[in-house]
């Protein structure tokens, strides 16, 4: 199928006519600029939108949500317009903490009797059981050198929030928010597994989410396609990109092709 909307990485009509739709959800923190360089890396004929949150990147204006629930509905309000249509297929891929806000959006998208996506990609995080919020970096009690310090470790935030105490003042509140959506989403019982392909992405040197805590993933899905393992640490992808847009890739494209896709 020929994508009617402009070159790869630049503006695209919600509506154009891709061979897919990819929508990525950041993690903690995060925002679309942080994964600019996403879009240049899949498919031509695939749309690829990097979401934002409000509080985060274009929407830095307006107050972030710190409920679960909420901001779930939020991007189910936001995307309906372009899912609604069945002309298109679509993905969602999660990185951190985007991996548990996609993964509860599909549940939501089944829950209401609507069309789910053709596959569902879970990065660099666990399943989600209670007692996960004893984790240090979901403490809400972590004083701001504390949060940093852990965020730093982790990688993916830019030096310069961490370090700049005006940058901290504007970004610490998204932050903080996201924080609490996790520790809400993460103490969500579990559901039954999901009628979607799914597959699981893991750094090998990742000590937050090492890929031994993402292999229960394949009991949470009727269709589990793989544990993918990258070198490097939670944010893997950085070091590179392209390996991991190719394993999306390819891994949609398998999704795409079974009959339980839904066939759009």
């Amino acid at each position: 199928m020929e994508c009617t909307g402009s070159a790869p990485g630049g503006p695209q009509d919600p509506g154009s006519g891709c061979g897919l739709r990819l929508f990525v959800f950041p993690h903690a923190g995060g925002w679309s600029l942080m994964y600019r360089e996403w879009p240049d890396r899949f498919p031509s004929d695939w749309r690829v939108r990097v979401l934002d949150a409000p509080g985060h990147g274009a929407l830095l204006d307006t107050p972030p949500l710190t409920d679960g629930e909420t901001l779930v509905a939020y991007f189910l309000d936001l995307l309906a317009p372009e899912i609604a249509d069945g002309r298109t297929p679509f993905a969602f891929f999660g990185h951190s903490m985007g991996s548990l806000v996609a993964y509860e959006l599909t549940r939501r998208l089944l829950a209401e009797g609507l069309t789910p996506p053709v596959w569902l990609g879970i990065s660099a995080l666990g399943t989600p059981r209670p007692g996960d919020e004893a984790a240090p970096l979901l403490d809400g009690t972590l004083s701001d050198d504390a949060l940093r310090h852990l965020l730093g470790t982790l990688g993916g935030t830019p030096a310069q929030v961490l370090t700049d105490p005006h940058l901290w003042t504007v970004f610490a509140p998204a932050i903080r928010a996201d924080l609490a959506v996790l520790r809400g989403l993460r103490a969500a019982p579990a559901a039954a597994p999901l009628p979607v392909a799914l597959s699981a992405f893991a750094g090998s040197g990742d000590r937050a989410a090492p890929p031994a805590r993402l292999a229960p993933w394949a009991d949470r899905t009727e269709h589990f396609l793989g544990l993918r393992v990258f070198p490097g640490g939670h944010f893997y992808f950085q070091d590179d990109l392209g390996a991991l847009a190719a394993r999306v890739t390819a891994d949609v494209r398998t999704a795409l092709r079974s009959p339980v896709a839904g066939v759009r």
